[in-house]
């Protein structure tokens, strides 16, 4: 194909140009050690610091209350380590959704105390409460909004019947498309959710939140992320979100418009399909649909061939295609999924196209099996 449709960016949004344009410039002026006491490592530091400002405000906390990982993953494993160790006296167990990350499922582990959602993807919010007043709960984890669906959880009403537990919600699809959710003691999220560079995540944890690193301490991000700063990547990071929200308005408005007729044109023309998540209650950008009688890596192959990049399976495992248990918790088709979301420079005429060939390819993967 001599022109292809990337609508993948829920797993990784292209660079944006802002971005493009810092990271040419900072790699020759914040290559430095900003440890270091020197001219150079002082200009790396004050390098560092720009950047720290501008992703604090961006998700609304101070500077000294946000941590530079090496990835989403890094900031979600780092912040529920630091939280539950920080609260072994109160307890040790999570209580999260049934449809978080896999890396908070993970950081969880076999104690974690999962509440299920309904068919919407949306947590039970009644059994939300009941859990969390457990007496042997550290940690309760929420995300922001699915990354799979879409659907955006009620943060605000969970922050209030936490009484006294931490809320760690990892906002790692909504922050650069949705406003930052209130009521949280730790987020996570990153980078090249908004177009900013691979390999930068962002911890933020409020002032008055107890936690302690799960490894020793040192200089860097206060233990939570140890090892040399990558200035230029975060430089580049902060100016991407910067620009990504100058564009925000204009860019949901679009997209939602968009992705709402993906939804009603999948639902017409493809048989025994099931459009999944909040038709209203969601991200802009982002819409997943199952298809009976179609595996999914077929469906995926086989729109790959046409020009289009999408993705199957867990959002967070999706190189195994493995069944989404995001999809599962929700009790609706679990294969045969398809997930789209749209980038910055998506246009109007690639997504005409994907619903044009969808229905096709989807009757030429169930005659080949004969259905």
């Amino acid at each position: 194909m001599s022109e292809r449709g990337y609508l993948d960016a829920a797993s990784a949004e292209p660079m944006h140009p802002a971005a493009r344009e810092m990271l040419l410039s900072a790699v020759d002026s914040g290559w430095a050690d900003p440890v270091r006491l020197h001219h150079e490592g002082r200009t790396a530091r004050l390098l560092l610091d720009n950047a720290r400002a501008v992703l604090a405000d961006a998700v609304g906390v101070r500077p000294d209350e946000l941590y530079l990982t090496t990835s989403g993953t890094t900031a979600i494993q780092a912040g529920l380590s630091a939280l539950k160790a920080a609260r072994t006296r109160a307890g040790t167990r999570v209580v999260h959704t049934a449809v978080e990350h896999s890396a908070v499922l993970h950081s969880a582990g076999e104690t974690g105390v999962e509440v299920g959602v309904d068919i919407r993807g949306q947590v039970d919010q009644e059994a939300f409460a009941h859990a969390v007043r457990r007496p042997d709960v550290a940690v309760a984890a929420v995300q922001s909004a699915n990354h799979e669906v879409g659907t955006r959880q009620p943060i605000a009403a969970i922050a209030e019947v936490c009484n006294g537990v931490p809320l760690f919600v990892d906002a790692s699809a909504s922050i650069g498309h949705d406003v930052v959710p209130a009521g949280w003691s730790a987020l996570a999220a990153s980078a090249h959710k908004w177009g900013g560079p691979a390999g930068v995540g962002l911890l933020a944890v409020r002032k008055g939140t107890r936690f302690t690193p799960a490894w020793p301490m040192d200089e860097r991000e206060d233990g939570l992320s140890p090892g040399f700063s990558d200035v230029p990547n975060a430089l580049a990071a902060a100016a991407a979100l910067q620009a990504r929200l100058g564009e925000a308005e204009e860019l949901n408005k679009r997209h939602r418009a968009w992705i709402d007729e993906v939804r009603r044109r999948i639902a017409a023309d493809v048989p025994d399909v099931e459009v999944v998540g909040d038709t209203d209650d969601r991200l802009p950008h982002i819409l997943t649909f199952s298809c009976l009688y179609v595996d999914g890596e077929a469906i995926v192959t086989a729109l790959d061939a046409e020009g289009f990049a999408v993705s199957s399976g867990s959002a967070c495992t999706s190189s195994t295609l493995l069944p989404s248990h995001v999809l599962a918790a929700m009790g609706v088709l679990t294969h045969g999924n398809v997930r789209i979301s749209l980038a910055r420079d998506t246009t109007y005429a690639e997504v005409d196209r994907f619903c044009t060939v969808v229905p096709g390819i989807v009757q030429r993967i169930r005659a080949e099996v004969g259905m």
